[in-house]
C-alpha cells in the first residue's frame, strides 16, 4: 500500500513493535477466544441479524472458531487465517487456507463469490490494509456487507502503530477509512457491547 493512499496518516503508521516473520509468531496454535463469552454472544446474535440461511461467507483472520450462530446453516463457509491447525479445529468452515496478508494480500478466491465477509478482532495487524479491504470487496457480490469487529484486546508487538496511538473511538474513525478508500459504502459504525460488564465489542460495517 502506498502511503499516498492515506496521506492524512503518520509517517510510520504501519510500523510494527516486532517485524519478525508473522507466519512464526503465529505457527503456536491458540485455541482461546479473543473476546469473553458475552462479547461472543452479542456477535453471534448480530451475525444472525445480518447474515441469511444459505449465505456464502468468507472470513478473513479466522482461527478455530467463526463465532457464527450454530444452529444457522449457510452456504460456503471460507476462512482465512494463519495457522492451519486452528483453522482445522474451525467446524463452521467448509474452506480454509492459510496466507500472511502483510506479504500478499491478493485474496485466491473468485470475483463475486461472497454474500458477506468478516473479520473479527484482527484488523489491527494489516500494514496493507486498504489492499486487503479492496480484494474482500473484489470479492463480494453488489451490495454485501463486510463486518469489521474490533475490542481492547491484541498482540500489542504485532499491532500496528496507528493503532496503538488511538482510542476506540480512533479505531472506528480508522476502520471506516479503511473501507471508504476501499471503495465500500454505506458505513456504520455499531457499539454492539458497552465493555461496562465484559469485553468492549464495535462493529464498522461497510457494502460492497
Amino acid at each position: 500500500m502506498s502511503q499516498d493512499t492515506l496521506p492524512e496518516l503518520p509517517a510510520g503508521a504501519f510500523t510494527r513493535q516486532d517485524e519478525g516473520d508473522d507466519l512464526a509468531f503465529y505457527a503456536p496454535p491458540r485455541l482461546v477466544t479473543h473476546i469473553d463469552e458475552a462479547a461472543v454472544a452479542a456477535l453471534s446474535a448480530r451475525y444472525r441479524d445480518l447474515l441469511p440461511p444459505g449465505a456464502c461467507i468468507l472470513d478473513i483472520m479466522s482461527s478455530w472458531v467463526s463465532h457464527l450462530p450454530a444452529d444457522v446453516t449457510y452456504g460456503d463457509v471460507v476462512c482465512h487465517g494463519m495457522n492451519a491447525r486452528e483453522l482445522a479445529a474451525n467446524r463452521q468452515a467448509d474452506r480454509w487456507f492459510v496466507q500472511d496478508l502483510n506479504r500478499n494480500p491478493m485474496l485466491p478466491l473468485d470475483h463475486g463469490a461472497f454474500d458477506a465477509a468478516l473479520c473479527c478482532v484482527g484488523v489491527q495487524y494489516l500494514q496493507h490494509p486498504i489492499d486487503v479491504f479492496a480484494d474482500v470487496r473484489r470479492v463480494l457480490r453488489p451490495d454485501a456487507p463486510f463486518i469489521v469487529s474490533f475490542s481492547n484486546r491484541c498482540f500489542p508487538t504485532k499491532a500496528v502503530a496507528i493503532w496503538r496511538a488511538l482510542d476506540a473511538a480512533g479505531h472506528a474513525a480508522l476502520i471506516d477509512l479503511y473501507l471508504t478508500r476501499a471503495g465500500f459504502k454505506a458505513i456504520t459504525i455499531e457499539t454492539l457491547v458497552d465493555g461496562r460488564r465484559s469485553d468492549p465489542l464495535t462493529l464498522v460495517i461497510g457494502r460492497a
